[in-house]
């Protein structure tokens, strides 16, 4: 059954949502909708007493560490993790307090998909495919078609988000994690025909994220993706100086839905 999922993305240390298609490496182009004055400690206790479980937590760049370590110390063992994550650190996360780590550009090499890469962070989770999701955040390119961004979302890679990849991925992860990067931090509406891929193509869960403004786009979420999928919403929370929802209203759904 579609739930919503709350976020927690930290930019140089402060939970922050942005304009995905905006984060590069230049601070002068990105395009920041809101800075929280609460550490993400706060956001991930916020989840916890609610019970808003499968939220992540995403370190977009470096110096987010601490920030990150902070929220699992509030909520250990219910927050995924993403962000820089490889074969090196997956395991340390994990003992950390993750539920699950989340991982996309170490998967891939020069902008192209490793099979290797991905068989060597599942080897450091000791094999736990319950303890990885696979992130295939991507952007459009021409009609109905997806690829998988890397890099903060801005460098296109070889891997087509599609029934063929998706099917090739599910046995190595738990869940996928879905950014419609052209969207997201917009709140000008979902991607519905990706949504409606999406339920199509994965049999585990997925979680969507991008454009979602309101109470409405979780009902739509829910009725193109026939239960199937999640939604994060972020910018248009009112927790996140957003006028679109109220979290207390979307914690509601929640419960409306039976989760």
């Amino acid at each position: 059954m579609t739930r919503f999922r709350p976020c927690i993305d930290l930019h140089a240390g402060q939970v922050k949502q942005i304009v995905g298609g905006t984060l590069d490496s230049s601070t002068a182009e990105l395009k920041t909708n809101y800075v929280s004055q609460h550490s993400a400690g706060y956001f991930a206790g916020l989840y916890r007493d609610h019970g808003l479980e499968g939220a992540h937590v995403i370190m977009l760049g470096p110096g987010n560490e601490n920030a990150a370590k902070e929220a699992l110390t509030a909520w250990p063992g219910h927050l995924q993790v993403g962000g820089g994550i490889n074969d090196q650190n997956a395991g340390l996360w994990i003992e950390r307090g993750a539920s699950k780590v989340i991982i996309t550009s170490f998967l891939f090499l020069g902008g192209q998909f490793s099979q290797e890469r991905l068989d060597a962070v599942l080897a450091a989770l000791h094999g736990q495919k319950d303890n990885l999701v696979i992130d295939l955040s991507c952007r459009r390119r021409g009609d109905d078609k997806w690829f998988v961004a890397m890099n903060k979302w801005q460098t296109i890679t070889d891997m087509e988000v599609n029934h063929e990849s998706i099917k090739s991925l599910e046995p190595y992860c738990s869940e996928f994690l879905i950014h419609a990067a052209d969207n997201e931090g917009l709140q000008k509406g979902i991607d519905e025909k990706l949504v409606e891929k999406l339920a199509e193509w994965c049999s585990i869960p997925v979680t969507y994220a991008g454009g979602g403004r309101n109470l409405d786009d979780l009902e739509l979420v829910k009725k193109l993706s026939r239960g199937k999928a999640d939604l994060t919403i972020g910018s248009a929370l009112d927790c996140f100086g957003g006028t679109g929802v109220k979290f207390e209203d979307c914690v509601a759904w929640n419960a409306k839905q039976g989760g």
